[in-house]
């Protein structure tokens, strides 16, 4: 069973082609792992193991009958097996988004991402945790207890992706789906060792997420490395009619494997992602992996992002009041349990009062008084001016250059608590990540070394809007040169 579940995702995808294994022992592998380890991780929130062994039986008859007759094209994901965030809806399974409030909450319907997968022939083990509607970076704001960080159980796995991100390091699961608003799949991607796409806003229909910032939610892949994250990508991508947001735009092949240097690219090196206060060992990871991309032929070029420092003051003033109106309809009327009361009103008040946590209370109060009636402009619209003086920046910097290289976070994994009751530090956790999702550019997260307590160090890479083949090719090419997405937790061994 432990030969299983190290195959990559290329690799098994072969491998059942071939008949060398089936997929009820690739899903059995998978199941018996998170059986061993999920009570120590607690990555999962709901498991579906009889729905999964269905699906991989479906699954191996139809590869038994291609290979009698090849002649018919398989679907690229077919007898894999994924978890998915539990902000996306898959039909007839939870989907609580980490929060009371939707405990008791079964979608009737697939979210596109979802349908897509198993259009695909993936099959969906389990939903897995997150902080509650997405909001943290710790993946310690769900309802349903903490997640623990597979290289050390002290610690977080990141968030708000965290179960995800917990799930592929430690073999849980080949791949999961994951969602970034302000970084929710590339710190988790960086805390846990593995590879995490944030796509570009509008490439991946959102419809079937469970919103939290409208303008900023994007849909992403958590793998192993880079060529499973481009083969689950190149499935979910693409316009969808039921989301108005996504855009009619041919989603190009992820073939990562063409490029054989760097010779021609042209990385730019922000010098506002390395600040005072950041934790040494991950900035001299990060300028190591850099510099390793100059010795595969790459061209670094300094680049002036002069407004990100704004990006954290403009995100939590964007984003809670998108928060504050998406979380307006879960009132204990129309989803999940209802606390009684003797008026209409409370209802509202008891039921958003005990099922919402403190973190979700919190930035809807935020939101909430940013939208007020003499605030707006002063806060919402103000932040919207300088949000757009971001993505100027962006704009002008990839006049100059192909890709930015950046770290994904000041620090490496902190311990469970390690924020304690002070809701500052944590959101200074993604003051490397938000300024992508303020721009809607695509960013890639990739484990580039560790520090000298063992934990991983990511290093993302942002590109032009709909580029995000371009962030494929690059870090594949540097996954090639370097072993550091190879390296597993000592209880994946």
């Amino acid at each position: 069973m432990s030969g299983l579940i190290d195959l990559s995702l290329v690799q098994a995808v072969q491998a059942l082609r071939k008949g060398d294994i089936s997929s009820r022992l690739l899903i059995e592998a998978y199941l018996e792992r998170i059986n061993q380890l999920d009570a120590k991780l607690h990555a999962f929130l709901a498991i579906a193991p009889e729905k999964a062994l269905a699906q991989a039986e479906a699954a191996d008859r139809r590869l038994q009958a291609w290979r009698r007759h090849p002649e018919e094209p398989l679907p690229a994901l077919l007898g894999i097996p994924v978890a998915v965030k539990d902000v996306l809806c898959v039909a007839g399974m939870p989907c609580t988004c980490g929060s009371r409030i939707l405990e008791e909450f079964y979608p009737p319907f697939h979210a596109t991402v979802v349908e897509r997968l198993l259009s695909a022939g993936a099959i969906i083990l389990g939903k897995t945790n997150t902080d509650e509607f997405a909001m943290g970076s710790s993946t310690e704001n769900s309802a349903y207890g903490v997640t623990h960080n597979p290289w050390d159980l002290e610690r977080v796995p990141g968030g708000s992706s965290g179960g995800s991100a917990a799930a592929v390091a430690a073999r849980l699961a080949l791949v999961a789906l994951g969602t970034d608003t302000g970084g929710s799949v590339r710190q988790p991607a960086s805390f846990c060792g593995v590879t995490g796409i944030k796509p570009t806003y509008g490439r991946v229909s959102r419809y079937g997420l469970v919103a939290y910032g409208s303008s900023l939610d994007v849909v992403g892949v958590l793998g192993r490395d880079v060529q499973d994250v481009a083969s689950v990508f190149s499935q979910i991508a693409g316009y969808d009619t039921k989301d108005a947001t996504t855009l009619d735009l041919p989603v190009p092949g992820m073939n990562v494997g063409e490029q054989a240097d760097l010779s021609g690219l042209r990385v730019g090196v922000p010098e506002e992602y390395f600040i005072p206060g950041m934790q040494a060992e991950v900035e001299e990871v990060v300028r190591q992996a850099i510099h390793m991309l100059e010795k595969l032929g790459a061209q670094l070029k300094p680049v002036s992002m002069p407004h990100t420092r704004y990006a954290l003051p403009v995100y939590y003033i964007v984003a809670p009041a998108e928060a504050s109106a998406n979380l307006a309809r879960y009132d204990g009327i129309r989803y999940g349990p209802r606390v009684p009361a003797q008026t209409l009103w409370g209802v509202f008040r008891q039921t958003r009062g005990q099922k919402f946590g403190p973190e979700v209370k919190r930035r809807i109060m935020l939101g909430t008084y940013a939208l007020s009636a003499g605030y707006y402009e002063a806060y919402y619209g103000q932040a919207q001016k300088v949000r757009t003086l971001i993505k100027q920046d962006f704009d002008a910097a990839f006049k100059d250059v192909d890709v930015i290289a950046a770290p994904v976070a000041p620090t490496t994994a902190f311990k469970i608590g390690g924020h304690g009751d002070d809701p500052l530090s944590m959101y200074l956790e993604d003051v490397f990540t938000l300024p992508a999702n303020l721009a809607g550019v695509p960013g890639l997260a990739f484990p580039v070394g560790f520090d000298q307590q063992g934990l991983p160090v990511g290093m993302q890479l942002m590109g032009p809007h709909f580029r995000e083949e371009l962030l494929f090719r690059t870090a594949f090419t540097y996954q090639r040169a370097t072993e550091w997405h190879k390296n597993t937790p000592e209880m994946v061994a």
